[in-house]
């Protein structure tokens, strides 16, 4: 059996849609014939701890080694899971954050990892080094041990480094040291893996010593053993269940459907009387604010964050699901995770997205409806839409080849399939 060093800040027990395309890739990896050794971090703070995708590490007997202790306690230590800031608050300390460190505030954990991997590559034999990105600091790092140990890497860009929709440089300075560092990096990196064509399209054309076939792009996707053996929700109404799952921050905002569904209130009561809104993950006090001014709370229910095999629950019993990304630069290289997730249970689903890679992975699936992030009134007329058809037994089915495509063992075959190109000889 072949070997990988996988590199992965963000990995279970984190949760939310960030860690799931590396733990995916990872549970499948030895059908393949790849035995993976992840190297991340343990005890961290973040927005959102999940014990069911801890007990898959467990559960599929892998090998994961972390720069800091996991305590059995971690759970339940409230200095570990923390709520979002309010939204203005979070940008500031985001930019001066951003403005300190370069890459990125993860660079004393990617010096561990270093260590970490250096120590372990020297007692023991891997064929590939494999990075997910960001953080962008485990990227230089990644490049250096592959440079040391003659082994080739691979890494992932889950979004973009230099062009990312959420950079921010204080100076052309800053931005130029990005530029640097990535360059550097994507020198040493035997194959790029990326999310979607935009993403690879901008890549080819900022640093322009890439060939087409050094990229490669493997989507996001879902796991389908997420969605066996699932006991759905049983409805205590006949209401059409319209289902968010994630956070809000920056561009991606629900204010504009919030203040569409208060124009249904007012224009089409009947309509709306006939709605449930369920958000899960997190839903900032601001939006609760807004929900209240607007006068929706009686059509809300928040469920805030939940484990992840909860959340599949509560899609699963859904009617139709909804999707948003803002209007910003480079949001059309956006396609998340949630959405390929939202993929897997085969539902309906509201697009609030720009023009880029969701709205054409939306279009592919089929059963899919697209708006304008911020267009009120074709958001509203959207919901009329769905309801009419909720209420025939007509909403749409989706694109079942499609689909099948983004299983997870499906794409980490792929993913395998390419280690082989790029095994060195000792």
């Amino acid at each position: 059996m072949f070997r990988v060093l996988v590199i992965s800040y963000y990995f279970p027990p984190m949760g939310m849609g960030g860690v799931q395309r590396t733990l995916r890739f990872v549970k499948y990896m030895k059908n393949f014939n790849w035995e993976p050794t992840v190297i991340t971090t343990g005890a961290t703070n973040y927005y959102a701890h999940d014990p069911v995708l801890l007990e898959e590490i467990i559960t599929n007997n892998l090998r994961v080694i972390r720069t800091d202790p996991l305590n059995s306690d971690f759970l339940f230590a409230k200095n570990k899971t923390y709520k979002m800031k309010p939204e203005f608050l979070r940008k500031f300390i985001s930019r001066v954050i951003k403005t300190i460190f370069i890459p990125d505030n993860k660079k004393s954990w990617s010096k561990k990892a270093f260590a970490i991997a250096k120590n372990l590559l020297e007692k023991e034999k891997f064929d590939i080094i494999f990075v997910s990105i960001p953080p962008f600091s485990s990227f230089n790092i990644a490049a250096k041990l592959s440079q040391m140990f003659d082994i080739s890497l691979f890494v992932d860009y889950r979004e973009l480094w230099t062009h990312n929709q959420f950079s921010f440089n204080l100076t052309p300075y800053h931005k130029y040291l990005h530029k640097k560092m990535e360059y550097g990096a994507l020198k040493v990196a035997d194959k790029i893996i990326t999310v979607n064509r935009k993403i690879k399209e901008k890549l080819l054309s900022t640093f322009q010593f890439l060939t087409f076939d050094d990229v490669l792009i493997l989507p996001e996707g879902y796991d389908l053993e997420d969605f066996a053996n699932i006991t759905r929700e049983s409805k205590l109404n006949n209401k059409l269940r319209l289902t968010y799952a994630g956070m809000f921050y920056e561009f991606i905002t629900p204010k504009y459907f919030l203040k569409a569904f208060k124009e249904l209130t007012i224009e089409r009561p009947d309509v709306a009387e006939n709605i449930e809104l369920h958000f899960i993950g997190y839903l900032l006090k601001e939006n609760h604010k807004l929900i209240k001014k607007l006068g929706l709370i009686p059509y809300v229910k928040d469920f805030g964050y939940i484990d992840h095999k909860s959340t599949i629950i509560k899609l699963l019993s859904s009617d139709v699901l909804w999707m948003m990304i803002g209007n910003s630069k480079n949001s059309d290289t956006l396609s998340t995770s949630k959405l390929f997730e939202y993929f897997g249970t085969r539902k309906p689903i509201i697009g609030c997205v720009p023009e880029g890679a969701a709205r054409s992975s939306l279009q592919e699936y089929g059963a899919s409806f697209i708006t304008e992030p911020n267009n009120i009134q074709q958001i509203k007329e959207t919901i009329i839409q769905v309801h009419k058809l909720y209420r025939e037994g007509n909403l749409p089915k989706p694109n079942e080849e499609f689909v099948e495509k983004h299983r997870g063992d499906y794409l980490t075959e792929q993913l395998t399939k390419q280690f082989q190109f790029y095994l060195r000889e000792i």
